[in-house]
């Protein structure tokens, strides 16, 4: 799966600085140390949010858990398009 390079290019000049990028899933992961804080798979944005403020995260417009595997990742969720479309929301 491709990734979507304008918003990986977003997310360099508003939060990248610093973390490692590879390559994984099909798409771009951001590291931070080695641990995924952001991603890129298609258009859609992953986001490490953190078990304690997943069902909060969830609950926002335009995000979902993410499940990459088939079952959700607890501190992992999806944002989709419509929820990242001005770099404000970014």
């Amino acid at each position: 799966m491709a990734f979507d390079e304008g918003l990986a290019q977003r997310i360099r000049e508003s939060r990248g600085e610093g973390l490692d990028e590879k390559k994984m899933f099909g798409g771009l992961a951001f590291l931070d140390r080695g641990n995924m804080v952001f991603g890129v798979m298609g258009d859609v944005l992953m986001v490490r949010v953190g078990s304690e403020r997943h069902e909060s995260a969830i609950s926002q417009p335009h995000a979902r858990k993410m499940d990459f595997t088939g079952r959700p990742m607890r501190g992992m969720i999806y944002v989709d398009p419509p929820g990242i479309e001005d770099d404000g929301d970014l």
